[in-house]
């Protein structure tokens, strides 16, 4: 049995499809229609519902979190308060209706509840915090909605009225009636999503499967032990396609996210440890402050809605060649954790990617975490994604490079790329031609010309392999004449960031 809250109303399931969508649950269970259907893919927004969970800074309130409802399975609600356009208006529209409606930003209306869902989280968090949103929030906010009527301008007006009123009024224009009457962070609320927390969940129904969410360690080693055949799922952004794209239906599914283990993220006095359930929004300041090449990558990763609940065990464990993480930990030298029963195994992380979808991993094994070391604070860290799209894009290839550099020596560097293979890999021959040489135009011609020795990419719907041949050793180039010229990998803001990746193209 799962227990949850769907506008501010307590709900119990015990017999449901546990690879049922939320989406699914609201528009065929529960006749809440507003939600819509666009890609069933996490892409266009339009399903965009507002998960709620506990603040672990304030637990007498809750944390309002823009979700892709298309991609997420309803046992993720155990605990959770699910709250969708349907449920906004009181008396009045809420202030984001609102000003939808004064600034005409609702043209044929299929993206709109998903945008108003959006601004609504961004709004909340604005009173919340009692601080209005910037610019960069409010695009962010909205960099995984899309309008194909092509309306952005009053979209963006609209936020803009709604979240920018004065957040330290209590009028009511400026606070929605849903949060005057308390049902939005009711404190009985929280009280029972507390209760829940503790409670076990797991639902079944025979002829469609089985979903267990273990609290700790030890029921998610006995889990895999016991059946290795099962799925991991945390997010479920890339794993939630194989059922709205392939159709296919997932037996069992464990569910990562409810182990307080693996969302822990600790600074050790040698490195960075980090959990692999926790999500990219948890990670994006801690990242950024360490790694700023780091925090602007993270700006491009997905959306905010895949932002909110992708993680980064996930994006290690789905192998993806394409995903844009593991490039980085690897320029990193990061270390894996592989958990089960046996005990604690780690492995270097460019170890574990063996082929294409197929990793070191054992079957009664799972990801418990990633080791970052503490680096040579001569190094530099640079790293360049180039894709079609500024947002909720993938990489056509991506590039991390560590180097250190010694009175203009190239002492140490570490070249790895995402979209070039069939794994993402070290360009081994490339730092060759690097390591010992001047950090000059002679070292890098012979290490972009090195790349044909380490890469044989293919050509497919993101780019052709001659592209990627040529783009991959540009950006070596175009590491070299940053560093060379003083002018660092822009990383301070979103709209420099846009400026600086819109045209790594060149």
């Amino acid at each position: 049995m799962i227990e949850f809250y769907l506008n501010g109303q307590p709900q119990r399931l015990d017999a449901v499809d546990p690879n049922m969508s939320i989406l699914t649950f609201l528009r065929t269970k529960m006749s809440l229609t507003g939600t819509k259907e666009g890609c069933a893919s996490g892409d266009c927004g339009a399903c965009t519902v507002a998960i709620g969970s506990l603040d672990p800074q304030a637990p007498s309130r809750i944390r309002y979190d823009n979700v892709n409802s298309c991609i997420a399975v309803v046992g993720s609600l155990h605990g959770k308060h699910l709250v969708t356009v349907d449920a906004l208006a009181g008396a009045r529209p809420h202030p984001v209706q609102q000003a939808m409606v004064d600034h005409h930003a609702a043209q044929c209306g299929f993206c709109t509840p998903g945008i108003v869902m959006s601004l609504f989280t961004l709004h909340h968090a604005a009173h919340a915090q009692r601080q209005s949103p910037s610019e960069i929030q409010m695009l962010d906010a909205l960099s995984g909605n899309l309008c194909r009527c092509t309306g952005y301008r009053p979209i963006l007006a609209a936020g803009e009225a709604a979240c920018r009123q004065d957040p330290t009024t209590d009028s009511d224009t400026a606070v929605p009636q849903a949060d005057a009457s308390g049902w939005l962070d009711n404190p009985a609320m929280c009280a029972e999503l507390a209760r829940i927390a503790e409670a076990h969940a797991i639902l079944e129904l025979r002829e469609h499967g089985r979903y267990d969410a273990p609290q700790t360690l030890d029921e998610l080693r006995r889990l895999r032990r016991d059946h290795p055949e099962a799925r991991l799922i945390a997010g479920g952004t890339d794993l939630m396609l194989e059922v709205t794209q392939q159709l296919k239906q997932i037996a069992h599914l464990i569910d990562l996210t409810r182990i307080e283990a693996l969302q822990q993220i600790e600074t050790r006095p040698d490195g960075l440890q980090i959990g692999a359930a926790v999500t990219y929004r948890a990670l994006e300041p801690i990242l950024s402050e360490r790694w700023p090449a780091v925090g602007a990558l993270l700006k491009r990763l997905g959306s905010s809605q895949i932002r909110n609940r992708g993680t980064l065990g996930g994006n290690i464990g789905n192998a993806s060649p394409i995903g844009d993480m593991p490039p980085i930990l690897i320029a990193l030298g990061a270390v894996l954790e592989l958990d089960s029963t046996d005990g604690v195994r780690r492995l270097p992380i460019d170890d574990f990617f063996l082929d294409y979808k197929r990793t070191a991993l054992k079957p009664h094994e799972f990801i418990r975490g990633v080791f970052i070391p503490d680096q040579d604070p001569a190094a530099l860290l640079k790293v360049y994604k180039v894709s079609k799209r500024i947002d909720d894009d993938i990489s056509a290839v991506l590039g991390a490079f560590s180097l250190t550099l010694n009175a203009g020596i190239v002492t140490d560097c570490r070249l790895a790329y995402g979209g070039m293979a069939a794994i993402p890999k070290r360009a081994h021959r490339a730092e060759q031609m690097l390591i010992g040489r001047p950090w000059d135009e002679a070292a890098v011609a012979d290490a972009m010309a090195a790349l044909a020795e380490d890469f044989s990419p293919m050509s497919d719907v993101r780019a052709s392999a001659d592209y990627r041949r040529h783009v991959a050793g540009n950006l070596i180039r175009r590491a070299w004449l940053e560093t060379v010229s003083g002018q660092m990998h822009p990383s301070s803001t979103f709209p420099t960031t846009v400026f600086d990746y819109a045209h790594t193209h060149d």
